[in-house]
């Protein structure tokens, strides 16, 4: 039985080796004579609340694209992608996934899928540790390697690359350094929050103890008086008591910590910027406005370059030439708000702008038999319908 990682796979001859072709210098180089490489050292980013929050605004939205096949070419792939764009996962899943690829990695892979006759039945985005371009017989594959150690490769031309801030490499995009120095002051502040509480929720005195004159007897005492009166476990029952030897008892007192807003404001701007999103959008806030301009902005750059790179990894040439794609598109009046939505609905429908099923898909309800019939008020006339009208009133 097939595992997932020989689906996507295949158990071909594999590319183990730069020395395929029998010496130690590297096969395939890019215009600057490089080797072009991708390595995963920054999915630390994902472990921050904050920067998660980011990313998780856009993948939800990402996820409600609507994925199409056009064309002609390859229809039981086709009729396959149509069901969803593998097994295991629907098309939401998978474009949500890879949207949180994309933003943590700045380069996400999507695989074909095979199956037992070596035939591609759907798509995969992957997490590779590290991948590289090799030559291998004249193609060019990408060469996986992954945190469990496996090792696999598959044609470049069968894969679709997505990538961010793509800038020193010809193929894969950077990384995500320049937010180190944002992520540093949310450490450091989340860490000032914790031992604040820890210290304000603590006791602490100091005081001049007699007839102590060994440095160890002293540690012995201030270890036995804590114990006895200031932990968790003591049974002073909140009475503290003390011999005399104890002079000029003073406590600490620990000043409460408080967030810094304008380093907070600060923080929160940086991370908005980096992934397109704000407060509105993080809280599910933003008006039908400030929906429309983070679709243009974060979410279409998106569906045009999946579309794009799927669509090219799918078809051939050829096929594409002939008008076969893929399509990542949103009904963008869905950004609307609902008195907007009936407004839009009340002047196109009559009009043949669009069907009932369109309307009501603009509602989140479902298609009705006969619905895409387009009408037109009775008082409304075609215009050439009008112009033979006009012509024969002329003649007579």
């Amino acid at each position: 039985m097939m595992g997932l990682f020989d689906l996507i796979f295949r158990p071909k001859e594999a590319i183990k080796s730069d020395n395929a072709r029998g010496n130690n210098k590297p096969i395939f180089y890019e215009l600057n004579n490089y080797r072009p490489a991708f390595t995963d050292r920054k999915g630390e980013i994902y472990e921050d609340a904050l920067v998660r929050a980011a990313i998780d605004a856009r993948a939800r939205h990402i996820s409600k694209l609507k994925v199409e096949t056009v064309g002609s070419a390859q229809p039981s792939l086709q009729n396959k992608l149509k069901l969803g764009p593998n097994q295991w996962q629907t098309w939401s899943q998978f474009l949500y996934r890879t949207s949180t690829i994309l933003d943590v990695h700045n380069t996400a892979f999507v695989v074909p899928v095979f199956d037992k006759s070596m035939t591609i039945t759907g798509y995969y985005s992957i997490l590779p540790k590290k991948c590289d371009l090799v030559e291998y017989k004249g193609e060019i594959w990408l060469r996986y390697k992954f945190s469990h150690g496996a090792t696999a490769a598959v044609e470049f031309r069968k894969c679709a690359l997505l990538t961010k801030f793509q800038y020193n490499d010809d193929f894969f995009g950077a990384s995500n350094d320049a937010l180190d120095e944002t992520l540093d002051m949310i450490s450091i502040q989340n860490q000032g929050i914790k031992d604040g509480v820890n210290n304000a929720a603590a006791y602490k005195f100091m005081a001049q103890v007699n007839n102590f004159t060994k440095a160890d007897d002293l540690k012995n005492e201030r270890v036995r008086f804590s114990q006895e009166n200031l932990t968790a476990d003591a049974e002073a029952g909140g009475l503290l008591l003390f011999p005399n030897t104890y002079q000029n008892i003073q406590q600490i007192k620990n000043a409460a910590y408080a967030v810094d807003a304008e380093q907070t404001k600060l923080i929160d701007e940086n991370v908005s910027k980096y992934f397109g999103v704000n407060d509105k959008i993080l809280k599910n806030e933003a008006t039908s406005e400030q929906l429309d301009a983070f679709f243009n902005g974060a979410i279409e750059p998106f569906a045009i370059q999946f579309s794009e790179a799927m669509t090219k990894g799918i078809f051939s040439e050829r096929e594409r030439a002939n008008g076969s794609f893929l399509i990542a598109n949103a009904n963008r009046l869905q950004y609307m708000s609902a008195t907007q939505k009936v407004e839009m609905v009340q002047q196109l429908l009559d009009r043949g702008v669009m069907s009932i099923n369109e309307a009501r898909e603009l509602f989140n309800y479902a298609p009705v038999e006969g619905g895409d019939v387009r009408t037109i008020r009775g008082e409304y006339k075609d215009s050439e319908e009008l112009g033979g009208l006009r012509n024969a009133n002329e003649t007579e």
